[in-house]
C-alpha cells in the first residue's frame, strides 16, 4: 500500500544539474502511470516529484499538463520516457526470467524498479548512484513504507569515480551472470568515463550476462538545439539539457562490446513505438532522432 509523502528532507542531491533530470524522468513516469493506455506504471514517481522543491509544482497527472499531448515536454517527451521505461523493464525482466539473479542499475536515479517490478525469488538489485540521490529516494520511499520486491542494495558512489570496489564490498559476485542497465546516463559522462564504464562491465560480466544502455549520436548533440523538446524543457522548467550533455566526441561503445565478443543490437526508440503501438514517432526537427538504445549479451567467457 502506498501512502503519502509530498515533502521530504535530503533533496540536495536532486536539486541541481543532472539530479533535476532525474526528477524530470520521475514526472514523466508519473504522467505515464495515469494514462489510459499506459506503457509503464510507477506509483512512486509522483511522490519523488512532489517531495523536491525544484519540482513540486510540476504536473504528475495528464489533466495537469497544459495542451495535453501537444505539449512538447509533458506530452511527447514524457511519453518517450514512458516508452523507454517499458522497454527497459521488459529487458530486465526478460533476463531474470531467463535465470539471471544479479541486477546492477548504473545511475539508478529515482526509478523504483526494485519496488515496482515482479522479481523472481532470489534477485538482488544493486542501485549505483550519488549519495544524495539515493538518500532522497530512500527518504521518500521510507515515508511511504514501501517494501522492495527484491533484495535492494544501494551503492552510494559517483560513477565518475572508482565504483567497482564499493560494488564488490556490497556483495556483487562477478562469477555469476549479471544484467546491467545504464538508462539515460552515458551522454552526461565524459567520453573516457563512458569507455572505462563499458570496459568495467565487460570485465565484471560472466557468460550469460546482459547490458542495455542509451546513447546519442554525436553529430546530433547540437543539431536540434531549437527542437521543441529542448526549447520546451528550457522554457517550462529551466533545464537546458544540451548544457548537461558532455560535448566530447563519443566512443563507439556498441562497437567496443562487439569487439569484446558481445552480441549487440542497436535500435531507435521509434522501433519500439511502432512495435507497441504507442509512443513518439519521427517528426520534423526531432531531438529524439539521434537517440539509440543498445542491447548486448555476453556470449563467451
Amino acid at each position: 500500500m502506498v501512502g503519502t509523502a509530498h515533502r521530504s528532507t535530503g533533496v540536495e542531491g536532486v536539486d541541481g544539474g543532472v539530479g533535476v533530470t532525474a526528477l524530470l524522468v520521475a514526472a514523466a513516469r508519473a504522467i505515464e502511470t495515469h494514462r489510459h493506455d499506459s506503457l509503464a506504471r510507477d506509483v512512486y514517481a509522483e511522490h519523488f516529484v512532489l517531495a523536491a522543491p525544484a519540482s513540486a509544482h510540476w504536473p504528475v497527472r495528464t489533466h495537469q499538463v497544459p495542451e495535453g499531448d501537444a505539449n512538447p515536454l509533458w506530452g511527447r517527451f514524457a511519453r518517450y520516457f514512458g516508452l523507454r521505461t517499458r522497454v527497459l523493464d521488459d529487458f530486465l525482466l526478460g533476463s531474470v526470467h531467463a535465470g539471471v539473479r544479479q541486477v546492477v542499475l548504473l545511475g539508478a536515479g529515482l526509478d523504483a524498479r526494485a519496488y515496482r517490478l515482479d522479481w523472481p525469488a532470489g534477485c538482488v538489485v544493486f542501485e549505483v548512484d550519488r549519495e544524495g540521490v539515493l538518500a532522497f529516494k530512500q527518504d521518500v520511499l521510507g515515508a511511504l513504507a514501501a517494501v522492495p520486491k527484491a533484495a535492494r542494495v544501494p551503492i552510494p558512489v559517483d560513477l565518475r569515480e572508482d565504483w567497482t570496489g564499493a560494488l564488490g564490498d556490497a556483495g556483487f559476485d562477478p562469477a555469476v551472470p549479471t544484467v546491467w542497465l545504464a538508462e539515460g546516463l552515458l551522454f552526461y559522462l565524459p567520453a573516457a568515463v563512458e569507455t572505462r564504464l563499458i570496459d568495467t562491465v565487460d570485465r565484471l560480466s560472466a557468460e550469460g550476462s546482459a547490458l542495455a544502455f542509451e546513447v546519442k549520436l554525436e553529430k546530433d548533440l547540437l543539431a536540434y538545439r531549437d527542437s521543441p523538446i529542448y526549447t520546451s524543457t528550457r522554457h517550462q522548467i529551466g533545464i537546458d539539457l544540451l548544457d548537461l550533455f558532455d560535448r566530447q566526441p563519443r566512443p563507439d561503445s556498441a562497437g567496443a562490446l562487439s569487439d569484446k565478443g558481445w552480441s549487440t543490437s542497436v535500435h531507435t526508440p521509434f522501433d519500439f513505438a511502432r512495435r507497441l503501438g504507442r509512443g513518439p514517432l519521427p517528426e520534423q526537427n526531432d531531438a529524439l532522432a539521434g537517440n539509440r538504445w543498445v542491447f548486448a549479451d555476453r556470449i563467451r567467457p
